[in-house]
Parts: structure tokens; C-alpha cells; sequence
């Protein structure tokens, strides 16, 4: 397969990766609306909270660079069970729950558009396209009677209250990063690394938002069908790409990672195969990679289809770029394959 590890990895650092500055700015933006949460609960003499925690792609370190800013930063709140009663001293029902968050975090009145309760969460915007989604939790405590004992389990508040533990998916993710990723302490891990790059193919046609898999979906395919190889980004993406093509042609069904029972997909689901149909339209563009006589020109061309982009065919070849180095001294980080030293 030619060799394109390279620039893959400076695609990644230049287009792929969230840069730096942008988290700072969207961690700037979580402090802020959690303040602003435990300020307008407390002035509402409603339930403190027991913790926030940030969970998903945030969390995970897979957030990708999105050209209109559509992301955002999942930051959950997190309650007692036993607080979180009405003024009749009745259980509160999970939309009852979300209103509250709501009601606390539109209570400055200083929003252009206020914030609004969906299925899942409640949703915060703001003007350069990026929202804090808030998903409220209760901690439900389990006393084993014979030991004293106690387990906790957590439960989102959605149509209904329903179990979930966004913080065991994490511990999950960084568990598996760590176990599959041939160079685990090295700019995050490639399975890291190659998540990174499933979602944003995935992203990279407007057109294939509301049919396309989610990013959850992604990532647990991933690890179920991740192939590494070290040193070679290009190839582990490939032969990973390839084998959830081949996973979904037999079964389209994506188990939760931490939750028995649970799945990622829903009846008559056609994300799985609406993803194999772009994975296998866009597989046959790196064909020619394995030609033996390929060259650099259709190896770069071949990815830009992919990512429906024109970043690649403007790389230059590795050799190229480190005799342009050289001339300077060291080397520059277009040929670093550990992509730039940024952290994943």
C-alpha cells in the first residue's frame, strides 16, 4: 500500500484535530454555564447539584474541526435521587427535572437565543454556531443488606429516567485506547487518532448528516473492528475502514459498550447501512493505492475523495518535504508522523 502516513498525520494536526485555543475556549464556556447552573438553581431554592462532569467526544479527546462550528461540549449534571422531589414531596419526572436545569441556566436573561429543553438534555447556544448540551442525572443508591454496602447506579433524564453512565463510556474508551493503540503514550493513541478521522469522513458531506452514524456508533465499531498497524495511520484508517464494511454487510446491530442490554441502533435503523454504502463507495478511491506503480499525485487524489477535500493534492512528497527541511536545518512537522506533538 503506498505509503501516505505522512500526510495523514499533518492532515490530522492541520484538519482534524481540535486546535488547542478552540477547547480552551469551549472549557471556558463549560465553567461558565456550571456556574451560571449552580447560581440559578440556588436562587430558584431548587436541589444542588452533587457534581458536573463532561462526558462524550470532549471527554474523549475525538471532538473534530467543523467549518460552520456545528459541535459541542456534553457537560452532565448530576443529582441525588433523593433530592429531586416536588412541592407535594412526589418524585420529579425526568422532564420536570430538565425544566428545572433550564429554568436555572436561562435565569440571567442575557442569552440572544434562551436555552431550550430537548429529549435529552437542555441545550445552551451560542452565537458562533457552538452549545453546551446538559444532560441532568440522578444517582440512585443501592444498600446490600447484608454487607451495609452501598452501589450506585446512574439514570438520565429523557422522555423517561433511563440507566445510563456517560463516565463508565469514557473509562471504556480510555481502556480500549490504551489496550489496542500500538503506540498508546504517543500523541494520544492511534485508535484515538483513527476515531478522529472515521468522524470526519463521516462529516465531510453536509448531505449525509441525517442519515450518516453517530459519532457513538463510530467509535464503538471502531474498537470492535480497529486494525492497527504502527507507524502507519493510513493503513491502520484502511484496513479499519474495511473491516466495519465487512462487520455491517453481516450485522448491523451496535451494542452499547458498558450497558447490558442496551444498543446504539433502534429498529429498522438505516445508519449502518447508509455508513457502509459512503465506506464502500469511498474504499474503491484508495484502490489505487495498491498499485504498484501508483504515484504520489494519485495517492493524494485518492484521499481528497475520500475526505472530499483538495488538502492532500497540495502535500508535497515526503522526500520533497525533508529536503525543503533540510535546507533550514530541522526537519519540519509535515514529516513528523507523530503529528505535530499535539496532544489527541
Amino acid at each position: 500500500m503506498f505509503d501516505s502516513s505522512n500526510q495523514i498525520s499533518k492532515y490530522q494536526n492541520d484538519q482534524v484535530n481540535l486546535p488547542t485555543a478552540e477547547r480552551d475556549k469551549m472549557r471556558s464556556r463549560r465553567d461558565a454555564n456550571r456556574k451560571r447552573l449552580k447560581k440559578g438553581l440556588a436562587r430558584n431554592q431548587k436541589p444542588s447539584p452533587i457534581g458536573c462532569h463532561s462526558q462524550g467526544s470532549y471527554a474523549m479527546w475525538t471532538m473534530v474541526q467543523d467549518a460552520n462550528c456545528d459541535f459541542d461540549i456534553d457537560d452532565g449534571v448530576y443529582f441525588e435521587k433523593d433530592d429531586l422531589v416536588g412541592r407535594n414531596g412526589g418524585v420529579m419526572t425526568a422532564l420536570q427535572v430538565r425544566q428545572m436545569v433550564c429554568d436555572a441556566l436561562g435565569t440571567e436573561n442575557n442569552f440572544s437565543r434562551p436555552p431550550e429543553v430537548l429529549k435529552n438534555c437542555v441545550r445552551v447556544y451560542y452565537k458562533e454556531g457552538h452549545h453546551v448540551d446538559v444532560p441532568a442525572y440522578r444517582r440512585v443508591a443501592t444498600e446490600d443488606f447484608l454487607s451495609g454496602e452501598t452501589t450506585y447506579e446512574y439514570e438520565l433524564a429523557s422522555a423517561d429516567w433511563k440507566s445510563s453512565d456517560p463516565r463508565a463510556v469514557t473509562r471504556w474508551f480510555t481502556q480500549v485506547n490504551q489496550e489496542l493503540s500500538p503506540d498508546p503514550s504517543s500523541n494520544g493513541g492511534q485508535f484515538r487518532r483513527v476515531v478522529r478521522l472515521l468522524k470526519k469522513f463521516a462529516r465531510s458531506r453536509p448531505s449525509w448528516k441525517s442519515s450518516m452514524a453517530s459519532g457513538f456508533m463510530l467509535t464503538k465499531l471502531a474498537q470492535e473492528e480497529f486494525r492497527a498497524s504502527d507507524g502507519r495511520d493510513d493503513k491502520a484508517l484502511r484496513d479499519t475502514m474495511k473491516a466495519v464494511s465487512n462487520r455491517l454487510a453481516f450485522n448491523e446491530t451496535v451494542n452499547h459498550p458498558v450497558l447490558s442490554g442496551e444498543t446504539l441502533t433502534n429498529d429498522n435503523d438505516g445508519r449502518p447501512a447508509f455508513l457502509k454504502k459512503c465506506l464502500d463507495e469511498n474504499l474503491a478511491h484508495l484502490a489505487v493505492l495498491d498499485d504498484q506503480d501508483c504515484t504520489h499525485n494519485q495517492a493524494m487524489k485518492a484521499w481528497d475523495k475520500v475526505f472530499k477535500s483538495d488538502w492532500f493534492i497540495h502535500q508535497p512528497e515526503s522526500g520533497e518535504a525533508v529536503k525543503k527541511a533540510s535546507v533550514f536545518g530541522t526537519p519540519t512537522n509535515a514529516v513528523d508522523k507523530r503529528g505535530g506533538g499535539r496532544f489527541a
